[in-house]
């Protein structure tokens, strides 16, 4: 049975959803079933939010400093779901909550997302993965058209309304790339993050 709850790098993640609008070349659940103390992180059905709120009521936060969105899927395609469990583990255990995503959460609902999110997120990190559209297309593998510049938009959004916004791109950009990264970040107000690119023994 998959986890909902999961630990790794001790911060506590929650995989509401498998659900993804993209195909990630580098993404992690192509190469493992699952990370941290979970065997696996693949749903047979994605969980409902009694069953959220059930596994963070079985979870002892005790020595936690954040709670993170992040799983075998994009958490904004679970978006009500994440903005309830979100409120709730705010008022059962006071931790800051971030979202993993990969900013296309806009075009995914068809409308503007980032004020719901901004009443309970305090960080979130967005996938920026490359310096042009057509690379990013190359590795992100989005399922709508404009997903670039619909991505760069939600992020810009982000940062003026949750207080913690970056961009994300992994360290095997080449160093020209990684300085065009962080001109793009620089331009929209929000902090650039260079993750390490995990990859299988």
């Amino acid at each position: 049975m998959a986890k909902i709850l999961y630990v790794y790098n001790n911060q506590v993640y929650a995989n509401i959803t498998n659900q993804c609008d993209c195909a990630c070349t580098f993404c992690i659940r192509q190469q493992f079933d699952g990370v941290g103390d979970a065997d696996t992180l693949w749903h047979k059905t994605d969980p409902t939010l009694e069953e959220i709120i059930a596994a963070i009521d079985a979870f002892d936060f005790s020595g936690y400093k954040e709670f993170v969105f992040c799983g075998y899927g994009e958490p904004t395609c679970a978006l009500d779901n994440l903005i309830a469990s979100a409120r709730y583990i705010k008022e059962k255990t006071g931790l800051p909550i971030r979202v993993n995503s990969n900013g296309l959460g806009n075009l995914f609902h068809h409308r503007d997302i980032v004020p719901e999110l901004s009443t309970v997120v305090d960080s979130i990190s967005i996938s920026l993965n490359a310096p042009n559209a057509e690379e990013y297309d190359k590795v992100t593998r989005p399922s709508f058209p404009h997903a670039y510049d619909a991505m760069l938009d939600f992020a810009e959004e982000c940062g003026r309304l949750i207080p913690h916004t970056q961009l994300s791109i992994v360290d095997i950009l080449s160093p020209e790339d990684i300085r065009t990264c962080q001109k793009i970040a620089d331009e929209r107000g929000v902090h650039l993050k260079i993750r390490p690119f995990e990859k299988s023994e």
